[in-house]
C-alpha cells in the first residue's frame, strides 16, 4: 500500500490502529491476570478478568478523543514546553478521574447483570483512586508519546513545508514567497504556493493541502493567514484557509455556519464568522 493511499483512508486506519492497541492490551492484561490468579494450581474463571479489563479498555477507548482535542490545544512544541507539559499533567488527573468513573460504573452493572460474578463496590474510593491514577497517569503518558512518535513519522514520510525565504532567527520578513520548500525522506523539492488547495490547522502545524499531498508546515494559522492573504487565499474557518481560485461553490446550512466545496472535490468547513467575507472576495 502506497503512503497516499493510505492518506486517502487515514482515519479508518488510525481508528483501526487504535483498536488494534487497545485489543492487544486488553489479550495481555487478561492473559496475565489469569496465569497470576492460576499459579496456586486451581481452576480460573476467565469471565471477571474479561469484565475487569474489558471495562478498563472501552472506557479507554471512549475517552481517547477527548485526548486528541485537549492536545490539539496544548500541543507540545520547543517554545511552550514548559506551559502545555503542566497542562497534560492537569489533565492526566481529570482524565483518571473520567477513566475511573466509567470504568467503575461499567463494571456495576455487568456484576449486577451477571448471576456468577456477585457485586463490584470499592469501599475506599480514595484510596482505590490513587492506585488507578497511578496506572492512568503511566497509559495517558504512553498514549502521548505514541500519538507524537506518530505525527513525526507520518510527517517525515509526507515530507514536511518551509517558506524560502523563512529566517532561523525571529526576525520578521517583508517578501512574500511565491513557493515554498518540501524536505522529504532526505530529497527537496519546491511546490508554488498557488497550487495549495487549501489550509487546515494541525496543533503546532498546518497541513497544506496540495491535490491528493498533504505537507505538514510549522507556522500558526494566524501567521500564514497574514502572509498570504494577498496572493489570493481566505479564512473561512478559525481552523481553514481557502485558495479562492479553487472554490466551486458556498454551500450555506441552517445554523448559519456553511462549507466550501472546492474544484478538487474537497468540502472545507466556513464558519458564519468568515462567509460574508468569503462571498465578497468571490464576487
Amino acid at each position: 500500500m502506497t503512503l497516499q493511499r493510505y492518506l486517502e483512508n487515514r482515519r479508518w486506519w488510525e481508528i483501526g490502529m487504535v483498536l488494534s492497541f487497545a485489543l492487544v492490551g486488553f489479550l495481555a492484561n487478561v492473559g496475565l491476570e489469569v496465569i497470576e490468579r492460576g499459579r496456586g494450581g486451581t481452576a480460573v474463571d476467565w469471565l471477571e478478568p474479561v469484565v475487569l479489563e474489558g471495562t478498563s479498555h472501552v472506557a479507554m477507548i471512549a475517552l481517547f478523543p477527548l485526548v486528541l482535542w485537549f492536545d490539539h490545544r496544548n500541543t507540545i512544541g520547543v517554545n511552550n514546553w514548559r506551559r502545555t507539559v503542566r497542562a497534560h499533567a492537569l489533565f492526566s488527573v481529570a482524565f483518571s478521574l473520567a477513566h475511573v468513573t466509567l470504568m467503575y460504573w461499567g463494571r456495576v452493572l455487568v456484576f449486577s447483570a451477571s448471576s456468577s460474578l456477585g457485586t463490584y463496590h470499592w469501599e475506599h474510593w480514595l484510596t482505590e483512586f490513587g492506585y488507578e491514577y497511578l496506572k492512568d497517569f503511566r497509559a495517558y503518558l504512553l498514549i502521548i508519546v505514541i500519538v507524537y512518535l506518530y505525527r513525526f513519522v507520518l510527517r517525515r514520510l509526507q515530507g514536511e513545508a518551509g517558506f524560502l525565504d523563512e529566517p532561523q532567527d525571529e526576525t520578521p520578513t517583508t517578501g512574500v514567497p511565491d513557493r515554498f520548500l518540501v524536505k522529504k525522506l532526505g530529497r527537496e523539492f519546491l511546490v508554488r504556493i498557488d497550487e495549495i488547495d487549501w489550509i487546515e490547522s494541525s496543533g503546532n502545524y498546518v497541513n497544506l493541502h496540495v491535490g491528493n499531498r498533504v505537507y505538514p508546515l510549522r507556522e500558526t494559522m494566524t501567521r500564514i493567514d497574514e502572509r498570504l492573504l494577498p496572493l489570493g487565499f481566505q479564512r473561512v474557518h478559525r481552523s481553514a484557509i481557502v485558495n479562492l481560485d479553487r472554490v466551486a461553490e458556498i454551500v450555506a446550512f441552517d445554523t448559519g455556519d456553511g462549507e466550501a466545496r472546492l474544484r478538487t472535490d474537497a468540502r472545507v468547513p466556513v464558519s458564519r464568522r468568515f462567509r460574508q467575507e468569503l462571498k465578497a472576495r468571490l464576487v
